[in-house]
């Protein structure tokens, strides 16, 4: 049986009255599976869940937004009936988002790489209807806390999904516009080596997320990049 088609088993055994999907997925799979499967499964379902209700943070889930969690997640076609059903249970069940946080922060809690690749997730759910609005955003935040995450790890992330400007290329590598020559350097250095998809991968994140890993050292990439034409 593949990841997915255990995936979709147990959730489609979740009944619709449920307080929490994420503690239905963690108790189906407890004593049934590996513990590296069941990081995988509580994971998935957490992220999902979390995906869910990030979409309705300001009101509205937009197809923009339910787009982009397709896109996070490659589901084969004969799994996503139940993956949705996921995703529409996580928007009405009673737990709060802090609930579904909580629970990926403790899966990796001391991993900040991978802390930081779940939060970039959100904002590209957030701003896949063109903007990130107030509610989303104070979403964010509170996640990011619950994730004990930097404040300037924040400002790297708003930066490259919100805020676009002749101060970008620098604020995608935590910097200022005037960080010298070879701090940038050293900064960019350090992020594409922090977030290189071999070292997700070989900590066990979903092969889903590391596609993230590899967008986003692009994005570090064409940061210095541009920092460097500007200095030329």
């Amino acid at each position: 049986m593949t990841f997915w088609q255990q995936f979709s088993y147990i959730v489609s055994r979740i009944p619709d009255a449920v307080t929490c999907v994420v503690e239905s997925v963690i108790d189906a799979v407890r004593g049934n599976a590996s513990p590296e499967a069941r990081r995988e499964l509580a994971f998935t379902a957490a992220m999902i869940a979390l995906s869910a209700k990030m979409a309705k943070a300001d009101g509205v889930v937009t197809m923009d937004e339910v787009n982009m969690v397709k896109r996070l997640f490659v589901v084969p076609d004969t799994e996503q009936r139940n993956v949705a059903r996921l995703f529409n249970l996580a928007k009405q069940d009673v737990a709060g988002f802090e609930t579904y946080a909580a629970r990926i922060k403790a899966l990796y809690d001391g991993d900040d790489a991978t802390l930081e690749d779940i939060l970039d997730g959100l904002f590209r759910i957030a701003a896949a209807d063109g903007t990130v609005h107030e509610d989303e955003l104070a979403f964010l935040e509170r996640v990011a806390e619950i994730f004990v995450l930097s404040r300037e790890t924040f400002a790297r992330l708003l930066y490259r999904h919100a805020q676009m400007g002749p101060d970008c290329p620098y604020a995608v590598l935590g910097l200022t516009p005037d960080a010298p020559p070879d701090e940038v350097k050293r900064a960019w250095r350090r992020l594409v080596s922090e977030h290189h998809p071999d070292k997700l991968h070989s900590r066990g994140l979903p092969a889903d997320f590391i596609r993230l890993a590899t967008e986003r050292v692009a994005q570090f990439n064409a940061a210095y990049a541009a920092i460097a034409r500007q200095a030329a």
